[in-house]
């Protein structure tokens, strides 16, 4: 019976207690005050130097209407809430006591020693030490701005959560996004929906419909449809977009920019494209890298012009935003149509392939390493047959992407077959690395992702 009644009278206490907490009135003292009642409801009208104190929250103002009933006033000219080292301002405002919560609706600006946040309206929760704000929120600390239509801002964990036309900058990137997560101590920022990563620098974006952005380790990844775009002006003065599609890219604020694209790669740039699951794009170093897995059968595919490339793993050299050239490691072939005749391929295979280019044209390709060709051979216009070579290197040269020259080393062979041998049966002379693949992307492939 003892033990109940304790129980009860620890219930009561706390009932009570809770009661109290929430029933704290408001204290409001000034030069002048005047009372009235209206409809049944005691007013005080207090003027001059009006300071208002609930617990730990503060308040000053010029005027003030008290509701004694319902414990709350209203705040004009001069607003300013304080707690602890958050300080709210404003011209106009209401305080509800019973909730200690303050609102603004005519311009509010809040401080809390590590931000600034101000907007066109705005309320401020003191148990949670947290805002909402609404209607053009900006939101300034030390390395970054943020713009948006909502914003709430969570004091203790440093947090701002933002909606609707966000858009934060620092000194490296803008961002841009249906919402927004951001953790100030960590420089941590994850967006969803409509994300435009922009480097203004470096003239270049990834869109995407999901990001996460570490900023202590310089390090953002993206997924859902990300699409980057890279603009690029030529020594000649011309310009050249570079787009790349995958389901996932990270990017590496390091010396080389580094940026990694997984599965379903696609690049396209000018009149070269590839489709392969994972590239290493260098955007300072202007080098690109794609490459296999180990265990992965189907290798990365290169297209320039009119010729397929193929290799386990292709690096692709940049020079002054032109191609200078590209170099194709293990099991490398080249297949290039002649699009007069039906399935008509001169081709080439080794151990590597390097193809030096010039004005984006190619200038010199070296082959080494078990080196196998078939090339069609023309009369003027006319076919002639085909030669078929191997040796342990070949060094070709082209003039306006053309064949001009053939030099092979190391025990060289050759077997002429005659156009009348070869006529309508071009399907029985390829390599045995000859495979040709169609789906060759495109612009409008990647740009229809990134919309």
């Amino acid at each position: 019976m003892r033990y109940l009644i304790k129980i009860l009278f620890i219930i009561l206490l706390f009932n009570t207690t809770s009661s109290a907490q929430q029933t704290q009135k408001i204290v409001i003292v000034g030069d002048s005050l005047i009372g009235s009642v209206t409809n049944g409801e005691s007013i005080r009208r207090v003027l001059g130097n009006v300071v208002i104190t609930q617990g730990n929250i503060r308040i000053t103002c010029d005027i003030a209407i008290q509701h004694i009933a319902k414990n709350n006033a209203e705040l004009f000219g001069n607003v300013v809430v304080t707690q602890d080292s958050i300080t709210l301002f404003g011209k106009r405002g209401f305080y509800f006591g019973n909730t200690k919560t303050a609102y603004s609706d005519s311009g509010v600006i809040m401080n809390d020693g590590h931000v600034i946040l101000r907007a066109e309206k705005g309320y401020y929760y003191s148990n949670e030490k947290r805002a909402y704000f609404y209607d053009n929120v900006e939101l300034f600390d030390s390395v970054s701005t943020l713009y948006s239509d909502r914003l709430y801002y969570f004091n203790k964990e440093n947090k701002a959560v933002a909606a609707g036309r966000v858009f934060i900058a620092d000194f490296t990137s803008v961002i841009n996004a249906d919402s927004l997560i951001s953790f100030r101590k960590t420089n941590t920022t994850f967006a969803f929906g409509n994300v435009k990563v922009q480097n203004p620098e470096n003239d270049f974006n990834i869109t995407g419909n999901k990001l996460e952005n570490y900023g202590q380790k310089k390090y953002s990844h993206i997924t859902e449809h990300p699409v980057l775009t890279k603009i690029d002006t030529a020594k000649n003065g011309e310009i050249d977009t570079l787009l790349m599609s995958a389901k996932s890219m990270m990017f590496f604020q390091n010396r080389s920019q580094k940026l990694i694209a997984e599965d379903s790669v696609l690049i396209v740039r000018g009149n070269f494209s590839s489709r392969n699951n994972h590239t290493i794009f260098y955007k300072n170093d202007g080098k690109i890298f794609t490459f296999k897995k180990e265990n992965e059968l189907r290798q990365p595919v290169l297209w320039f012009d009119n010729s397929q490339l193929l290799a386990d793993s292709i690096y692709i050299s940049l020079k002054n935003n032109e191609l200078d050239f590209i170099k194709m490691v293990r099991n490398a072939s080249a297949f290039s149509e002649n699009k007069s005749y039906d399935y008509r391929y001169d081709q080439v295979s080794g151990d590597t392939l390097t193809i030096n280019f010039k004005n984006e044209q190619m200038s010199r390709m070296e082959i080494v390493g078990g080196v196998l060709s078939i090339y069609y051979v023309f009369d003027d216009t006319k076919p002639n047959g085909l030669v078929k070579v191997s040796s342990e290197r070949a060094v070709i040269s082209f003039e306006k992407n053309k064949v001009a020259g053939i030099n092979l080393y190391g025990e060289p062979k050759s077997e002429y077959h005659p156009e009348v041998l070869i006529k309508g049966k071009e399907r029985n002379f390829t390599l045995p690395t000859f495979v040709i693949y169609r789906n060759r992307p495109t612009k409008q492939m990647i740009t229809k992702k990134r919309n």
